[in-house]
């Protein structure tokens, strides 16, 4: 029997069209052996082929789900294969990551196959694959998320019981025994070892022989019941081991030989080795680790200066927590959990750069007063400081200063301790790991979409357009990065659909990074995440380091996406639509298109057409109803996810911009005196808030809108730029008032005792970025106080001489009277 021409057709047009297409599973008999992700064939192995029923029969046997998905790169977490019961076992269960790692898995009583993840020296998603035939072949695929040690719940790690005692052991006054504890159920054995492993990076830094490495080193008990508790007393390791500083304990299941690799495993966090060190750290703790301090200084001097590529700190806490394209909270002392900022006294709150620096993966620390100034460590040991390998670590990681956590214990935490924390010479650390300053800092431009949709230019211009569709938001071809968005009427709960829309989607990719997108999904304001057009759960991590770019969510529904260009986008559920905000450094002047503006300063060119054609500011809403409908998405170029029938066959197969929809205008409302009345009193002067009631006739989607409006204009005014002066030295001899450097702060001047000052006594930060009055000095034995008293004890030795003279004349003329009598 033939087919119907319409359907020859649509087999063909699923077979040519580029992106998440759909493909007819009508008698389909292909397999997904092998064939994870692809759409080819007349069964689909792809993610999106569960919403729209074209898998393969054998799609969740071959392309994998596991539980849990995450875990810490430590490795040494179980995790079980979902959907795939193996009752009959026949050969052995190998899973293999990244193509070349390789642990051994089983099968358990119920027929679920288990992997165990490996040891591994990167963050983010680390595919696998799963071999059921001693490893002849791997047809099986899947993905592992591993994350940065500090990211796993407390129940996944081993902890160390009072950390500093830990941690300053064998210092003055801190002896005794150690504790760990763990969760005895997340290992199934009834006895344990517990075994010490540790951590170095060796070969010429910067070079290619620059290797990390965990090493096996030593057990502390073997055999040890697994009650979750075990205590001992620290003895100084063999010579061989002392070289190692940092490290971390793992204990795992006595059946096990110690130090055996990739097996089911429980680790602590990595810590500075005090406890295990020589009996010369523990004679003379301060020598040994003021040795180690000049040794360090040393190594620093012969290494490349890291400091110059690394970007400047925000000048205020408000610019920090708004410029989230390249900052983000340091959970060390972070203000969202009460500011416990251990190694940063005086400071409420920290952030460090999102991205390492291109070179030497380096990372920026800033940190900031309750007064919102910036702490430097030139005012206070509290103050931020840079470090020469990033915290979170920098792709391709794997080596060092790349491996996350690690490579900064190495160059920055240990040395830490050696200077600051078992040695008092902190000034030799802050020397060379100085707080930045913010006189370089440039504010990221911002640029919005919210509500019916209203859009809100990086050069300020503002407009509403309502088209269904999908359509560019941004285009920068800088870098290539591509923001879409998708607008739908809204459906009122009459299950009328309204004549205004807004964004259900937005998608973003720049460069070949993985591409994300972010849509409602589910019941009203619930936020979907895809990543490369596959559903993400967030049920275990809510950070994710992905291809290009770093991925947060927020519980308060929002999803903060940190390229690595330095830009940023925030969507957040308002009402029934979503909110976008796009920050771009300023290296993308002059490289922006779409419905977002051209972003050069000026908004007089902000509604550019295609072709080039601009439409003045005073255009009305139709006219700029071409503009939006001018910049629909083109099939070829869609970023958007296409996994239902109802997405297929609306957007995916119809025009990008619907022209039959016809949208209500701004300059066509009138409202009826109760909706006015009504609007008045909710928006008052916002304009955007007014027409989204009109438009809609629901005053909880106006308030929606002036919502999104106020945190727009909120972080338009923490993104305000703010003059620096830098940072302005006390007088020698001598001490000032005053760590605010910015545009109109004073610092005070004042000399020590017995010291006067010669210079002014303030200086003032001026419009032009100059004190007013430069550090003035302090002299010795001149100071007002020795002057007073100078001046006061001349005085009164004059007065004394002055007292003597007139009671030796008054004398004198006693006694002559007496000689003249008779």
């Amino acid at each position: 029997m033939k087919l119907p021409l319409l359907l020859w057709a649509l087999l063909l047009l699923l077979a040519t069209v580029p992106g998440p297409g759909p493909q007819p599973a009508a008698g389909a008999k292909g397999t997904c052996s092998s064939r994870c992700g692809d759409r080819d064939g007349l069964c689909s192995c792809h993610p999106t082929c569960s919403g729209l029923g074209t898998c393969c029969s054998d799609f969740w046997n071959f392309c994998l789900e596991i539980s849990p998905y995450s875990g810490s790169m430590m490795g040494g977490k179980d995790f079980v294969v979902q959907n795939l019961n193996w009752l009959d076992p026949t050969g052995g269960v190998i899973c293999r990551f990244k193509e070349s790692i390789q642990t051994l898995g089983h099968v358990d009583s119920s027929g679920h196959v288990h992997c165990v993840s490996p040891l591994l020296y990167e963050t983010g998603r680390i595919p696998f694959t799963l071999s059921m035939d001693n490893g002849r072949s791997f047809p099986r695929s899947g993905t592992w998320l591993a994350v940065h040690p500090s990211k796993v719940s407390e129940t996944e790690k081993s902890q160390l019981v009072n950390q500093t005692q830990w941690q300053y052991y064998g210092t003055a006054d801190t002896t005794g025994n150690l504790t760990v504890t763990w969760q005895a159920s997340a290992l199934p054995t009834k006895t344990v070892t517990i075994e010490l492993w540790g951590y170095e990076e060796t070969g010429k830094p910067y070079s290619g022989e620059w290797t990390a490495k965990w090493s096996y080193l030593y057990p502390l008990g073997m055999g040890i019941p697994n009650s979750g508790f075990f205590t001992f007393t620290p003895k100084p390791a063999p010579q061989k081991y002392q070289r190692w500083e940092v490290g971390a304990l793992r204990i795992i299941s006595s059946r096990y030989y110690a130090g055996e690799k990739d097996v089911l495993a429980l680790w602590s966090d990595e810590h500075a080795l005090a406890w295990h060190l020589g009996t010369d750290f523990q004679e003379d703790p301060v020598a040994w680790a003021r040795a180690q301090c000049l040794a360090w200084e040393e190594l620093e001097d012969e290494l490349p200066n890291f400091l110059e590529e690394l970007p400047d700190c925000p000048c205020t806490l408000a610019q920090a927590r708004a410029d989230s394209g390249r900052f983000h909270t340091d959970y060390g002392c972070d203000i969202e959990r009460g500011s416990v900022c251990t190694y940063h006294p005086g400071a409420v709150h920290c952030v460090r750069s999102v991205q390492a620096s291109p070179r030497y993966a380096s990372g920026q620390q800033c940190c900031y007063t309750e007064a919102g100034t910036q702490l430097l460590t030139a005012d206070s040991i509290g103050g931020s400081t840079p470090d020469r390998g990033h915290d979170w670590g920098a792709p391709p990681f794997r080596t060092p200063p790349r491996v996350p956590g690690l490579s900064h214990w190495l160059y920055d935490v240990i040395s830490f301790y050696h200077c600051c924390l078992w040695a008092p010479d902190c000034s030799r650390y802050m020397r060379r790991r100085p707080s930045s300053d913010c006189r370089s800092y440039r504010p990221p431009r911002l640029a919005s979409a919210f509500g019916d949709p209203h859009f809100i230019t990086f050069d300020g211009a503002n407009f509403t357009f309502n088209g269904r569709g999908e359509y560019v938001l941004l285009e920068a071809p800088l870098t290539n990065l591509r923001v879409q968005g998708r607008a739908e009427p809204r459906i009122t709960p009459e299950g009328t659909q309204d004549r205004g829309t807004g964004l259900t989607a937005v998608a973003v990719q720049e460069g070949n990074s993985d591409v994300v997108e972010v849509r409602l999904a589910g019941g009203a304001g619930v936020l979907q995440v895809l990543l490369n057009q596959e559903v993400l759960g967030f049920t275990e991590q809510r950070w994710m380091d992905l291809k290009g770019m770093f991925l947060s969510v927020a519980p308060k529904e929002s999803v903060s996406i940190m390229l690595s260009s330095g830009a940023g986008l925030e969507v957040s559920v308002q009402g029934p639509f979503l909110s976008v905000t796009v920050l771009l450094p300023e290296k993308f002047l002059t490289h922006t298109r779409g419905l977002l503006g051209t972003l050069n300063d000026d908004p007089m060119d902000d509604f550019t057409l295609r072709n080039g054609k601009v439409l003045p500011l005073t255009s009305s809403s139709r006219e700029l109803f071409r503009f939006g409908a001018d910049w629909a998405v083109e099939n070829a170029s869609s970023l958007l996810t296409y996994d239902s029938w109802f997405l297929v066959n609306n957007f995916l197969y119809q025009p990008k911009h619907d022209h039959t929809f016809q949208p209500l205008f701004p300059e066509e409302t009138t409202p009826s005196p109760s909706q006015a009345t009504e609007a008045a009193e909710l928006c008052g002067d916002d304009h955007f808030c007014r027409f989204d009631v009109m438009a809609t006739g629901s005053l909880s989607v106006g308030n929606a809108t002036r919502m999104a409006h106020q945190q727009y204009q909120h972080r338009v005014q923490s993104l305000k730029p703010v003059r620096s002066c830098g940072w302005l030295a006390p007088p020698p001899n001598g001490h000032k008032e005053g760590i605010s450097y910015l545009m109109g702060s004073t610092v005070y001047f004042h000399c020590n005792s017995g010291y006067s000052l010669v210079g002014a006594e303030t200086s003032t930060c001026q419009a032009d970025g100059t004190w007013s009055r430069p550090t003035p000095t302090c002299q010795p034995g001149q100071s007002h106080a020795v002057l007073l008293s100078i001046i006061f004890g001349g005085l009164a030795v004059v007065a004394l001489v002055a007292l003597v003279y007139v009671l030796l004349r008054r004398r004198k003329s006693h006694m002559t009277s007496w000689g003249s009598q008779p």
